[in-house]
């Protein structure tokens, strides 16, 4: 079931905003800053009664540590996007309330969801050709933390005044803008579920090191980094962030996620205050459907710095516009 935005904050702005579950608000933060979220799925193979599954309504069925203690003793839970009729409801609704709406949706490099959410509007709008439909679906190109600081963004520039044109075409551009970096203990789980090639994630692991991963343009996974232990990986994602943030319009914001490890997490969010004392560190948790692909123990860090697209270390996809 959808997490609804709260009736105060729908009557009071241009545009109302929705997001799938893989950003990792809480239910809380959903419903205070007014974004509707639609829930992703997951279920353990096999076990459909038996063992974890559900949906990914932000844990408020289950906690944190139950779900990534179930994967820690062997639990291996697989995720679905929502399903059609799920994107059908949402949009209808959307469609009905007269507001203009804007979807942010996980990146298309690692999941179908943007897909899914495309083909359900293309079904609105065949059923109202003679009216504007005013309901937009942005591919983020990314993915939980950094989805979680793009949409807070975004929320913030809905609140200025944006109208949800204005929002698409902000977010179109800001999404590059978004630089992440996170550390995972293994990466099993992500080539087996198909978000890294085999032999990235066979170089990952032979080589005995936390491996530093990043969003490319495309929306699909890179190693950009690796670090011997869990300390040192820790602390290149300080200096990463040290050395390439940058505002260009947002707020002085970034995030840091954690898969369970709070403690770890808390402390790369205490290195970068110490930076920037100034600076506003979202802390969210890395929800079930991202968790289910990269398991317990990840740590992300992501803030705004520079357009990506100007960076060599990123893969350059055709289409997407080069920046001079």
């Amino acid at each position: 079931m959808a997490i609804r935005a709260g009736e105060r904050k729908q009557m009071s702005v241009k545009c109302n905003i929705m997001c799938d579950s893989t950003c990792d608000f809480t239910a809380e933060q959903a419903r205070e800053r007014g974004v509707t979220i639609l829930p992703f799925h997951y279920i353990e193979a096999g076990k459909p009664d038996g063992g974890l599954c559900g949906d990914d309504d932000l844990f408020q069925s289950r906690s944190a540590h139950e779900f990534y203690d179930a994967i820690r003793h062997g639990a291996t839970p697989m995720t679905s996007q929502p399903s059609q009729l799920e994107y059908d409801e949402a949009f209808r609704a959307a469609y009905e309330s007269g507001v203009p709406t804007v979807l942010f949706c996980i990146s298309s490099g690692i999941s179908g969801g943007y897909n899914g959410a495309v083909m359900s509007l293309d079904r609105l709008k065949e059923a109202h050709p003679d009216e504007e439909v005013r309901i937009y679906v942005v591919d983020s190109l990314i993915a939980s933390t950094a989805l979680t600081l793009l949409v807070h963004e975004a929320c913030n520039k809905r609140d200025e005044g944006l109208n949800a044109e204005q929002l698409v075409a902000w977010a179109e551009e800001a999404r590059f803008r978004v630089h992440t970096l996170f550390m995972v203990d293994n990466l099993d789980a992500l080539h087996r579920g198909g978000r890294l090639p085999k032999g990235v994630a066979v170089i990952g692991d032979a080589l005995d090191v936390k491996a530093l991963l990043h969003f490319n343009l495309d929306g699909t996974l890179g190693i950009r980094s690796v670090a011997r232990g869990r300390k040192k990986g820790l602390r290149k994602l300080v200096d990463y962030y040290d050395k390439n943030h940058v505002l260009d319009g947002e707020q002085n914001a970034c995030g840091v996620g954690d898969a369970d490890v709070a403690d770890d997490g808390f402390s790369v969010a205490s290195e970068l205050r110490r930076l920037d004392d100034t600076l506003e560190v979202l802390r969210p948790t890395i929800g079930p459907t991202i968790g289910a692909h990269v398991g317990p123990g990840m740590v992300s860090c992501v803030f705004w710095g520079t357009d990506r697209r100007n960076d060599k270390q990123v893969t350059k996809v055709k289409g997407v516009r080069q920046s001079k």
